[in-house]
């Protein structure tokens, strides 16, 4: 799983952890969980007992809830 990237459009950082058929990093994970914690514990608990294409609907609609944040473009210097 290491030369694969974060499920995530624009994320570039290296798979940590599988997310249904996809894997996200370690960032994304941890925000997945705590979504997935904010849901219930009916959803944490049945999450383990789902097939990857259950995960897949699930981690889909997590996806629609996800911004990622581009860095700052760095300034031209200004001549004075």
């Amino acid at each position: 799983m290491s030369d694969q990237v974060c499920l995530i459009e624009g994320c570039s950082a290296r798979a940590y952890a599988p997310a249904g058929t996809a894997s996200l990093c370690k960032t994304h994970f941890l925000a997945y969980l705590a979504w997935r914690r904010k849901r219930g514990a009916g959803l944490f608990a049945k999450y383990a007992a789902m097939t990857m294409e259950e995960r897949d609907a699930i981690v889909a609609e997590w996806r629609k809830s996800v911004t990622v944040e581009e860095p700052p473009s760095p300034q031209p210097a200004q001549n004075r």
